[in-house]
């Protein structure tokens, strides 16, 4: 088979993408050719990748499957991809924006019927949104904040919105989230008319001030999940104030280990075949809000960086 037969996206310099060949073999023992039938754009991580602002010591813990290259670049990287093997079989893979790959078919997790390509694609987005609930799980009856209405804080307001008697707050500077928030069954409010007193609050803005916002919401010995990655930012965090006299808890969520409550008896492959089960629901097309040819990658990444206006998921498809 042609070496060049297959192509992929690289960041060849931070701020600068393209489509190169890439090299592609017959699928061996053990392995399938996947044909790529939609990508996913993870906005906030890729958005910090494409801009280069990979910390040098974070370098090796943000390498994603299939990776090549390094940061800051050249690098191909992403991690959410939809598509066919040579016999039909429709699966999900993290892999980097690529047309065909050929990977060991244990790296590819079915698709369940009745999910649809394109909303599979946020499968690794509501793994990190899995992760964090069971990182710090509600309980019956909280008032819960999500501070940041991006793809995974919606998909962790959905979730929450799931527990019984559950009052979720979806928090967020665009008032035209709140459409979105109404669609996944929570509530929604500007920062500066969130509720107070909550039980549990997930961080989910990226921003410093995001985080100040959501200290300031925690109730007494409330909990502060906090599930944005900063790259190389530096965050000023209020730790004065009410901090120390409410007792808040400030803890971290990252999903490339299997939260600890889960560990002993659900490995990353189980996490992502239930993120695929819950995205069965039609509900999450709202969060679907774009769409591109793979041809336009480079053009569309920049232009998702610079002004990303009110994206949340970009889905990039291949002919």
């Amino acid at each position: 088979m042609n070496a060049a037969a297959a192509r992929a996206f690289w960041i060849a310099a931070p701020g600068k993408g393209e489509i190169r060949p890439a090299p592609l073999h017959p699928a061996g023992p053990g392995e399938v050719l996947v044909h790529a039938v939609a990508s996913g754009i993870s906005r906030g991580t890729e958005s910090l990748v494409f801009r280069g602002a990979v910390p040098a010591s974070q370098r090796s813990v943000m390498r994603c499957p299939f990776q090549e290259g390094a940061f800051p670049a050249p690098v191909k990287y992403g991690y959410a991809v939809a598509g066919r093997t040579e016999d039909g079989a429709r699966v999900f893979c993290l892999h980097p924006h690529q047309d065909r790959f050929t990977v060991p078919g244990e790296a590819t997790v079915p698709i369940p019927p009745g999910l649809p390509d394109r909303r599979a694609v946020l499968a690794a987005n509501m793994e990190t949104a899995v992760n964090a609930l069971w990182d710090a799980p509600p309980r019956l009856g909280d008032r819960i904040a999500v501070v940041g209405g991006g793809v995974v804080g919606c998909l962790a307001a959905a979730l929450a919105a799931r527990h019984p008697a559950a009052r979720v707050e979806l928090i967020d500077l665009n008032p035209r989230r709140r459409r979105v928030a109404e669609a996944l069954g929570a509530g929604f409010a500007l920062p500066d008319a969130a509720a107070a007193d909550a039980d549990l609050v997930i961080h989910a803005s990226g921003t410093a001030a995001g985080l100040a916002t959501a200290l300031r919401l925690a109730a007494f010995e409330a909990t502060v999940l906090d599930l944005s990655w900063y790259g190389d930012a530096p965050v000023s965090v209020p730790l004065g104030e009410n901090f120390h006299s409410r007792r808040l808890v400030l803890r971290s969520s990252q999903v490339g280990s299997v939260a600890p409550s889960r560990r002993a008896n659900r490995s990353r492959r189980d996490r992502l075949c239930l993120a695929l089960e819950l995205l069965r629901d039609p509900v999450f097309d709202a969060l679907l809000t774009g769409e591109s040819p793979f041809d336009a990658l480079p053009e569309t990444m920049a232009r998702l960086v610079a002004d990303p206006g009110d994206t949340l998921c970009h889905v990039v498809t291949y002919d």
